[in-house]
């Protein structure tokens, strides 16, 4: 759903990415985004997002050009997001802030999100005092209300162990095959990326390194030189 042609984002002098081309977002399917420290993963994904315009280069949306749409229009036309950063509302149960946001998103079936997201058990728990794995797994349901086309997550792992990293991919997996949603997914946990993603794109240095699977991925050399030999 989505294709970014020659994308380039510069803060001054410095580019952050440059002239990177990759379609992203097949229905059904966890799409993740992989790379060293620095290597412009979290801009590009601000930039697919709308929090960061592109210097040069366009971003399209199902063959409609975004690159200039505000980060509103992107929501309201089927593209949710969830950062490195949880969205939790304080001094609200579980229940209550997801209910806010389905009703105020016209949500018809707020109790399929919250069996997909395994969070039937902890809807009277305040959400600011649930585990932060909880925690993860709310943001994503947060996301997933409005019956977005799309789901982008910027490191949803971001603070979790390694098991409930992979957790939580299979929590994705999931929801991409039940609602039949693509899931872009910036990750540095790679053996959770690798085995539960379905396609892989790997950047390094601002630029776009390879895309393939998860078993092309990891017998391309350059991969290897660039990070995977690293990345233990």
């Amino acid at each position: 759903m989505i294709r970014v042609e020659n994308l380039t984002v510069a803060y001054g002098a410095f580019k952050a990415l440059t002239d990177i081309s990759v379609d992203l977002g097949q229905r059904g399917q966890v799409h993740s985004i992989i790379g060293p420290n620095g290597a412009g993963k979290s801009t590009f994904m601000d930039a697919i997002v709308g929090k960061r315009r592109p210097s040069a280069g366009r971003i399209f949306y199902k063959d409609r050009d975004i690159s200039r749409e505000t980060i509103q229009w992107r929501r309201k036309n089927g593209m949710a997001r969830s950062f490195q950063k949880t969205s939790i509302f304080p001094g609200l149960t579980i229940f209550e802030q997801l209910d806010l946001v389905a009703k105020h998103l016209d949500e018809p079936d707020l109790d399929a999100i919250i069996d997909t997201m395994d969070l039937r058990e902890v809807l009277n728990v305040e959400a600011t005092r649930a585990a932060y794995g909880v925690q993860r797994r709310v943001d994503v349901a947060l996301g997933l209300i409005g019956m977005p086309d799309i789901l982008l997550l910027d490191e949803p792992g971001a603070g979790l162990s390694a098991e409930e990293t992979a957790n939580l991919f299979r929590h994705l997996r999931k929801l991409a095959a039940e609602r039949n949603i693509a899931a872009v997914v910036v990750e540095h946990d790679v053996e959770a990326v690798f085995a539960l993603s379905d396609v892989v794109t790997v950047l390094d240095l601002g630029r776009h390194l390879a895309t393939g699977t998860p078993a092309e991925i990891r017998a391309n050399p350059q991969v290897v030189a660039a990070y995977l030999g690293t990345a233990a």
